[in-house]
């Protein structure tokens, strides 16, 4: 492969088209406030880069990025491109990653409202996530060992597996098929509403009214703190090893817990609780 070392790109499309390069310790800032840099490339690797201009990574295919840091300057950086590998990265402009396809991300912080919409095949690894709005109408990602803060998270998503995470977040999952949540904590308000095939196993899920409007809902070997009014309207499975402060008007299915602090089951529920609830510490309801 080529080189470009110790060299600054401050111009409009600097580097458009380029090919087989690395780019190292290089720069991408200035007043000439270009734009687009590395647009159209092909198999680029770069390294010890710093990154402070918008757009810079559009229509490229094969993307090596290691110890580079993207200000959040660095606007709607990664679009429209394909083959991607980002470890140790720092990735801080909002809307970092749009439409991209088999992207890999490992030991980097990621700070980016509205990060990783559309996308598809995503894995990312050991790393600390931060956005208000997370991975729209994305599919096919893997998140394990990452600890995520932001609020909308997760909504339309397909095929979906987390594992040994910790999620700070609000409104997630919602409309999500086919997601596996394991050996993490969840912590959110209205989690996974309207969710189809969601399964959670060895989590801990916190906050207000989850996991409503639910079909095929599984909880296995989990605990819920501080949630009440828990799987209106939802066809669940839950095997719950901790109390419940309270579960309104369940579909159908099962809920087993420790306890249950009130099961609230209303006269104008739209369907009737066809539900089997069991708490091992009182006789079955």
């Amino acid at each position: 492969m080529n080189k470009i070392e110790n060299r600054n790109f401050p111009h409009e499309r600097d580097l458009y088209g380029l090919k087989d390069t690395e780019v190292i310790n290089c720069t991408f800032k200035g007043i000439e406030d270009g734009e687009s840099a590395l647009k159209e490339c092909d198999n680029i690797a770069l390294d010890s880069c710093y990154m402070d201009l918008r757009y810079p990574l559009w229509h490229d295919r094969g993307l090596t990025i290691r110890n580079t840091q993207m200000t959040p300057n660095c606007r709607a950086a990664l679009w429209y491109s394909s083959n991607i590998a980002i470890e140790n990265s720092k990735l801080h402009g909002i809307k970092a990653l749009r439409e991209c396809q088999n992207t890999v991300i490992s030991n980097s912080d990621i700070d980016s409202p509205e990060f990783g919409w559309k996308c598809s095949d995503i894995k990312i690894n050991s790393s600390s996530l931060h956005s208000e709005y997370l991975f729209f109408e994305s599919k096919n990602i893997v998140l394990d060992n990452v600890k995520f803060n932001g609020k909308y998270s997760f909504q339309y998503v397909n095929n979906l597996v987390i594992s040994n995470s910790e999620l700070d977040t609000k409104d997630a999952f919602w409309h999500a098929k086919d997601v596996v949540v394991s050996d993490s904590i969840v912590k959110g308000e209205y989690l996974a509403w309207f969710s189809e095939n969601l399964t959670f196993i060895n989590c801990t899920i916190i906050g207000t009214q989850p996991l409503c409007f639910c079909k095929n809902l599984k909880l296995i070997n989990c605990k819920m703190v501080d949630t009440d009014l828990c799987f209106e309207y939802s066809e669940v499975e839950a095997n719950i090893v901790s109390s419940i402060t309270s579960v309104k008007n369940p579909y159908k299915g099962i809920i087993e817990a420790d306890s249950i602090g009130e099961i609230i089951l209303t006269e104008d529920s739209k369907y009737p609780c066809l539900a089997k609830i069991i708490q091992r510490n009182k006789k079955s309801q």
